[in-house]
């Protein structure tokens, strides 16, 4: 009798890219894009969902660097055009609404 070794696959995270108005440069590297990842409730500990709904920028700042890829740092962040702040952060809004609310705003 064999014994198969299966690995369960793990979910893939939900994710979304932002295209930068104002690229982000770190040495000789510009970052231009910016992949953010679907938080799980340990990513958002510390904010109000409140705040983060309303697109807060002390919230976002504390809640990007732990799901976004490359990570951004705080002072990147205090540093980045409004713009882009503002993709971001409806991004990152988008992604708590209920699936219900989405549908419905859709229609």
């Amino acid at each position: 009798m064999t014994e198969q070794n299966s690995v369960a696959e793990l979910p893939r995270a939900i994710t979304e890219t932002v295209e930068l108005d104002s690229p982000i440069t770190r040495g000789s590297k510009t970052v231009t894009e910016i992949q953010v990842r679907k938080p799980k409730s340990g990513a958002l500990r510390g904010v109000s969902l409140a705040d983060v709904l309303n697109m807060d920028v002390q919230a976002l700042t504390k809640v990007l660097p732990r799901i976004t890829e490359p990570a951004l740092t705080e002072p990147e962040l205090r540093d980045l055009d409004p713009a882009d702040m503002v993709q971001l952060g409806n991004v990152v809004a988008n992604f708590l609404l209920p699936k219900r609310m989405k549908a419905d705003a859709e229609s």
